[in-house]
């Protein structure tokens, strides 16, 4: 199966372009070489995928037939991502709940009154 597909089927990717955009870039290797789009995947081999500034780790047990649910990705890879990548992920996810909440769109002026006083305040103690 095309590495390309193989990511989109393991849900690595939402779609095949973006997968193929990700291998053009040399975001993805495949037994820590640079591959194309192109290249076929087979068991044992071993993938690292720079997805949001964490490297993924995973090798490969079985080809899919088709794309999957996420429950059985399992069933065709094996997650070997070090635990510092994904403590990296977490701290990402922290530090963007830090301020507001998910879904609370934009500022509102009394949140940008706040922060200009915050910010003056920052200035002001600097001197």
């Amino acid at each position: 199966m095309r590495l390309d597909k193989f990511l989109w089927c393991v849900r690595y990717y939402k779609t095949r372009s973006m997968a193929t955009e990700a291998i053009k870039k040399n975001r993805v290797k495949v037994n820590g070489e640079p591959a194309k789009s192109s290249k076929d995947v087979v068991p044992s081999d071993k993938i690292t995928v720079r997805k949001d500034q964490i490297d993924f780790q995973f090798e490969v047990l079985q080809i899919p037939k088709s794309r999957m649910a996420a429950k059985l990705v399992s069933l065709h890879i094996i997650d070997k991502t070090p635990k510092e990548e994904l403590e990296k992920l977490e701290v990402r996810k922290l530090t963007q709940d830090y301020y507001r909440e998910k879904g609370e769109g934009r500022p509102t002026k009394k949140d940008r009154r706040e922060l200009d006083d915050f910010i003056s305040a920052e200035d002001l103690d600097s001197e």
